[in-house]
Formats: C-alpha cells, sequence, structure tokens
C-alpha cells in the first residue's frame, strides 16, 4: 500500500513514447510541473496529452511543446500559447478542442467506467456536424478533420431536446499535483488548483501524484480527501524549494 515512490523521474520512467497523459491543472494553477520537467528530461516523445490546456511558452506543458514532444493535445483552451498556435497552424501539432465542461465530463466518464454520454453541449454545431480543423499540413490545407458525431432527441421537463454523444477519455497515464497526500495515495488538493486535478487522476490507468506535503496513513480527515487511493498508483513527494516553485500565468498588480 506505500506507494511513495524516491524520485519524479524514478516515477515516470517507463512512460514509453507514443501514450496517451491526462495532465491536471487550469493554466498554470495545480499543474504537476515537476512531473512534466521529469518527463521532459526522461525523453518520452510523440505523446497526446488531455489537459485543460498546454501551460505557456516556458512552463508547465509548454516546455514539452517547445521540444516537440507532443503529437497530439485534447484540451479547451489554448489561447496563452504563442508557440502552440504556431505549431498548430504549420501542421506539427494536432489538436482536439473540447467545450470545457465536456473535457472534464469525458475525463470523469472515463474514470467511472461510463464509455459514453449524452451532452446537449455544441449540437448545432461542428461539434456534433463535425468539420473542425484537426490538424493542418504545413501549407495551410486541413489534412485532418473532426467526425460528425451521433445525436438524439431526448424527452426533458422542458420538452424534446436534441443531444450529442460523447466518448469517454482513459489515459494510459496520470499526472497530477495535490497539496497534501498520503502513503495510500489519498489526495487533497488546496482551492482552485483543485480544478482538473481529480478528473485527471480519474482517468489514468496508472496515476502519478506529487504532493506538496506527505503525511502517514490516517493523517487526513477522510471526509476532505478529494482524490481516494484507489485512483493513484504512484506518490512523489516534493521538496519545500519544488513545492514553492508555482507560477503566476498573468501578474495583476496596482
Amino acid at each position: 500500500m506505500n506507494k511513495v515512490v524516491s524520485s519524479a523521474a524514478a516515477a515516470v520512467a517507463d512512460i514509453p513514447d507514443g501514450v496517451t497523459v491526462s495532465v491536471g491543472g487550469f493554466g498554470l494553477c495545480g499543474i504537476p510541473s515537476v512531473l512534466i520537467d521529469a518527463v521532459l528530461t526522461a525523453g518520452a516523445k510523440d505523446l497526446e496529452v488531455v489537459s485543460n490546456n498546454c501551460g505557456v511558452d516556458d512552463w508547465g506543458l509548454g516546455r514539452l511543446l517547445m521540444e516537440k514532444r507532443l503529437r497530439r493535445m485534447v484540451s479547451s483552451y489554448v489561447g496563452e500559447n504563442k508557440e502552440f498556435a504556431r505549431q498548430y497552424l504549420s501542421g506539427e501539432l494536432e489538436v482536439e478542442l473540447t467545450p470545457q465542461g465536456t473535457l472534464a465530463e469525458r475525463m470523469r466518464a472515463g474514470g467511472s467506467g461510463i464509455p459514453a454520454f449524452f451532452t446537449a453541449t455544441g449540437f448545432g454545431t461542428q461539434i456534433a456536424e463535425g468539420g473542425l480543423p484537426w490538424k493542418y499540413d504545413d501549407v495551410g490545407n486541413v489534412e485532418i478533420a473532426s467526425p460528425a458525431k451521433q445525436t438524439q432527441v431526448f424527452s426533458t421537463a422542458e420538452g424534446e431536446k436534441e443531444y450529442v454523444l460523447e466518448h469517454a477519455i482513459v489515459a494510459d497515464f496520470g499526472l497530477v499535483r495535490a497539496w497534501k497526500g498520503d502513503r495510500h495515495g489519498n489526495l487533497i488538493y488546496r482551492d482552485s488548483a483543485r480544478n482538473f486535478n481529480p478528473l485527471a487522476a480519474m482517468c489514468g490507468r496508472v496515476t502519478i501524484a506529487e504532493v506538496e506535503e506527505l503525511v502517514e496513513p490516517g493523517e487526513l480527515e477522510p471526509n476532505d480527501v478529494h482524490t481516494p487511493g484507489v485512483y493513484v498508483q504512484r506518490v512523489v513527494a516534493l521538496t519545500p524549494e519544488q513545492a514553492a516553485d508555482k507560477r503566476i500565468e498573468k501578474r495583476t498588480v496596482r
């Protein structure tokens, strides 16, 4: 039951090329920056990453992007990363843009054993009808477009409504960051750093958590646990310096 590994490098050492990785965080808040750097150092490439966004040009997933380690992104917001836009528009990166709530539910469903679900979000748009450019070629032509999705009419309290079928996401590996965690893998996130982390943890077949404060089993109040240890396979205890190294995406001052 002791899931603590000696280092971030050891925790990600078996992540091979070409796999799918779910990554927690929103902007730069709650991102598993230490594990991302360990993946960068380990050299894995051709990765498909499922994450709300792709960091910024010099931090978080942006570091993997700059080194051309990412083959495909499944995201809902990518507006803060110029290199991301450049790679996408020049045909170097495949991108599946997904409505934010739909992305969250696809990840949650993957961790819950639900293969697909219907949602009203996206009906009547290219999300449902297909044709969104997933990948361009090097001269700007659409090389891969999103396929049309199954739609269905359901009776609701407001009358008949049209829904779109969305498929769950299950990643080979999940990378998350927690405020506190115990040796059994139970995790607590702090405030807004919770964001996509529980979902990224749920949908990963092998989930690795970096924790700012490692405690012993029994020290966490069960009612406060956000991610039960059943979803977590490896725990990395951060040093105080690593835990304190947090960056602000947009600094606002008076």
